[in-house]
This record gives C-alpha cells, structure tokens and sequence, in this order.
C-alpha cells in the first residue's frame, strides 16, 4: 500500500466522518452541533481518503496570528504505520511555516505515547523547569 494511492484533501471531513474516525481509535465524541462548529471554526484541515472513506486528518485551530495549535492528528488503525502520520504532519507544517510570524507560538496535546513522533518535527517537552508543565481542562 503507497500514500499516492490516496486522496489528500485540504478541506475538512464532515461532522459525521469525524466522528467516526475519532471513534475508530477510541475516542470520545461531541454531539454533531458541536463537532460541526468545532470544525468550521479550525484555521486549516487536511484530510486523508481512501476512496470515500475518511482514514486520516489533521487540524490547526487558534487566532490565526500569534496562537496555533495542532489538533486531531488522527490515522484509522487500519492505516497506521503507512506514514500517514508523517504526511500529515508535513502538510500541517507547511501551513505553519506560511503562516506563522516571528514570535508566534505553536502547541500540541500530544496522546499519550507519541510525543517521540512529535518530537521528529521539531516539539519538545515541556518539563516545567522555564515555562511551567503544560496543563488542560477537560468538560
């Protein structure tokens, strides 16, 4: 199986397709109102089909100007360890590198056990000793 035989999209998935690839690696869901507005409100989208089937994606929310975050890089069991990850990542990265200025900050949560494959892009770990451990809420 090769990348180049799937269909790269710089545009989200449906509300429904994501949820359904969220719940594939077992993650939790929002109801689809807010799944549709969370994805309507992200800065930019890649999305990665077999077919029409949604297999991978990635996301970055924030303000668009000094705030960026990566969000859902997510790839269907199925399909992982075929460097879909990896492709996503350089596609989140070109964007970034378009947009971002000096002095803007990028940021991530990573699933546990994966920062390695961050770390191959350049993000570290914030071990709390200059800025302080990152921290979130979840509702």
């Amino acid at each position: 199986m090769t990348i180049s035989r799937f269909e790269f999209k710089k545009q989200p998935p449906t509300a429904e397709e994501f949820n359904d690839l969220r719940s594939n690696v077992g993650w939790n869901n929002a109801d689809i109102k807010t799944t549709k507005t969370s994805i309507n409100n992200s800065l930019f989208w890649i999305s990665i089909f077999d077919e029409t089937t949604l297999i991978a994606t990635g996301r970055i929310v924030g303000d668009g100007a000094m705030y960026f975050y990566i969000q859902d890089v997510i790839v269907h069991p199925d399909y992982q360890s075929k460097d879909l990850g990896r492709a996503i990542m350089c596609e989140i990265e070109a964007y970034l590198s378009a947009h971002c200025r000096q002095g803007s900050t990028i940021g991530l949560l990573s699933a546990q056990g994966k920062e390695a494959f961050y770390e191959k892009f350049g993000y570290k770990l914030r071990d709390g000793k200059m800025l302080g451990h990152g921290m979130c809420k979840f509702i």
